[in-house]
């Protein structure tokens, strides 16, 4: 006859096993990242591939469509160079305002928060524990984990949870204006020296390869970063790019033959 001590495992094995287990996942996530760091330097990431797309098809264009209506090789570094600081400002700028914006929304949503924690502490408390409730935990528990939390910190546990806001690690301006002008300044210089370096003969088809080889990185970087299918990406990323170039060339060659 079968007893509970014969079928039950051993208490000391049960303790191991759980105590080796438990080790193992640490040691497993000991280097995971969280998840809100990770996500962050995702966006970081793929906004640089971005940025440097940008700059691999907007300078290729330019310096395709310049050598299609002038051989001189001055005429066309000027063309690019200037290509590659304008675009690069623009973008540097345009990301400084945006990324300014952004935060100056953030800080008053801050402000605001803190000053309802200040005057309405308990209104503020059961706000937290609904949104907690109604991403499924039970009234008792999420009143508890709201209670814990705002003993912590509260601005960050209504930050997070209303906002989606973590008020330590706001994004910079000035970090994404430098990270802006250097990508697009970094795929810029691809088509440049591309098209530069070669005999007037190869001079375009070499820019070309050298475009579609830029762009077809990026493209399968991004769709990485964005858990998209690879092969559209590239595709995609190919076509923009040719298309661009094969449009301002013929109109640098009409250019240069109405000029001539």
């Amino acid at each position: 006859m079968s007893t509970e001590r014969d079928t039950a495992p051993e208490h000391g094995t049960v303790t191991e096993h759980s105590t080796a287990t438990e080790h193992s996942t640490a040691t497993e996530h000991a280097g995971e990242a969280h998840h809100g760091g990770l996500a962050g330097k995702l966006n970081w990431l793929r906004a640089g591939v971005l940025g440097a797309n940008d700059g691999i098809i907007s300078t290729a264009g330019l310096v395709v469509g310049v050598a299609g209506a002038t051989a001189e090789r001055t005429a066309i570094l000027a063309a690019g160079v200037a290509g590659l600081v304008a675009g690069a400002l623009s973008m540097a700028g345009g990301e400084y305002v945006s990324v300014s914006t952004q935060r100056d929304t953030e800080l008053a949503a801050l402000r605001l928060e803190e000053r309802e924690l200040r005057e309405m502490p308990e209104a503020e408390e059961r706000e937290l524990a609904e949104i907690y409730q109604g991403k499924g935990l039970s009234p008792e528990l999420a009143a508890q984990v709201a209670r814990e939390l705002t003993a912590k910190d509260a601005l960050l546990a209504h930050a997070e949870a209303e906002l989606q806001i973590d008020p330590d690690n706001l994004t910079s301006p000035w970090q994404a204006a430098w990270a802006s002008f250097l990508s697009f300044a970094g795929g810029a210089l691809i088509p440049l020296v591309a098209i530069a370096l070669p005999p007037v003969d190869a001079r375009v088809w070499t820019c070309i390869v050298a475009v579609v080889v830029g762009l077809v990185l990026t493209g399968f970087i991004s769709a990485r970063l964005g858990g998209a299918r690879a092969r559209r990406a590239v595709l995609r990323n190919v076509v923009v790019g040719v298309l661009a170039m094969v449009v301002t060339y013929f109109v640098g060659v009409l250019f240069g033959v109405t000029v001539g």
